[in-house]
C-alpha cells in the first residue's frame, strides 16, 4: 500500500498537475490538503476517469480536505465532533480533517491551523486545536491499532527540518509550544515515518512562494506520516517527491510518500 499527502494550495488551480501526478504515481490513497473549495464544486470527474474513488470536507477559499483512493474507504467521517464528545461544533468549521479505513488501515488525514504568528489569536487557536487532535486520536486508537496521521502538519519538529539560513528562532511552526503540542501528540505512540528512513538534514516538503525560497532550497519539513508500531514496522520506505515542486505556479508544499 502507498499513502500520499499533498497540500496542493487550491486542487481547481492545481488539478492538471495532480492528475499528472496520479497518473505516473498510482498510490492507493492521496490525501490532500487546503482544496479551497465547496463540495458541490470539487471537480470529481478527472479523477473517477482514472478510476479513483473520493470523499471530501470542504469550503470556499479556504482550508478543505480529501481523500483520492483507488478503493473506497470505509467508516469515513469529517471533523472533529464525530468522533470527541461533548465538542462545541465551532472546532468544525474550519474544513481541516477527514478520516477513514482501507485495508484495515485507519488514515486520519490533517490540514493543521498556520498559526500565523506566534502569540496572535491565531496560533493560540492552534494550539488549543493540537489539545482537541491528541483526544480526538486517543479515542480512535480504543478502536484501531493501525492508523496513518498524515498531512501538512504546519510543524518543522526538529531543527534539522528547516534549512540553517532560515531564520526559525521562536517562528511560527518551529516555536517550542508548537512543537511541544506535537510531542504530546505522538507520545500517544506515533512514530514520524520519514525519520525511520532518512535522519539527514536538508529534507523539505514546502518552501515559501518569497525570495526565491524554493530555487534556494530554503525549505522547511512540515508535511508528515506518523504512525502506529504495527504499520511503522511494515513501513518499507517515505519520500519526498520534490518534482511537482519544480513546475510552473506549483503548490508550495510537494508530495510525501508512505510504503508498506
Amino acid at each position: 500500500m502507498k499513502i500520499a499527502t499533498w497540500n496542493v494550495n487550491s486542487i481547481r488551480t492545481r488539478l492538471e498537475q495532480v492528475i499528472d501526478w496520479l497518473s505516473q504515481n498510482p498510490v492507493d490513497v492521496l490525501c490532500l490538503q487546503e482544496t479551497k473549495v465547496v463540495d458541490a464544486d470539487f471537480p470529481r470527474s478527472p479523477f473517477e476517469k482514472l478510476g479513483y474513488k473520493l470523499d471530501f470536507s470542504g469550503q470556499k477559499a479556504y482550508n478543505g480536505v480529501a481523500f483520492i483512493s483507488r478503493k473506497s474507504l470505509l467508516d469515513v467521517s469529517t471533523g472533529f465532533t464525530s468522533i470527541v464528545p461533548n465538542l462545541q461544533p465551532e472546532w468544525d468549521e474550519q474544513k481541516r480533517v477527514i478520516t477513514g479505513i482501507i485495508d484495515n488501515v485507519r488514515i486520519v488525514n490533517l490540514y493543521v491551523p498556520n498559526g500565523a504568528a506566534v502569540g496572535s489569536e491565531k496560533y493560540e487557536y492552534k494550539l488549543r486545536w493540537l489539545t482537541v487532535l491528541r483526544e480526538y486520536l486517543q479515542l480512535l486508537l480504543k478502536s484501531q491499532s493501525a492508523i496513518c496521521v498524515c498531512g501538512d502538519f504546519n510543524i518543522a519538529l526538529e531543527a534539522k527540518d528547516i534549512h540553517d539560513k532560515v531564520k526559525a528562532d521562536n517562528h511560527i511552526m518551529a516555536s517550542e509550544p508548537e512543537r511541544q503540542a506535537l510531542r504530546d501528540i505522538l507520545t500517544l505512540g506515533f512514530a514520524d515515518a520519514f525519520r525511520k528512513f532518512t535522519q539527514e538534514g536538508g529534507n523539505y516538503s514546502w518552501w515559501d512562494y518569497r525570495a526565491a525560497s524554493f530555487q534556494r532550497n530554503l525549505g522547511w519539513r512540515i508535511d508528515h506520516h506518523y504512525l502506529t508500531p504495527v504499520l511503522y514496522e511494515s513501513a518499507k520506505s517515505c519520500i519526498i517527491d520534490v518534482a511537482p515542486r519544480k513546475l510552473p505556479q506549483p503548490s508550495d508544499h510537494t508530495p510525501v510518500i508512505v510504503e508498506f
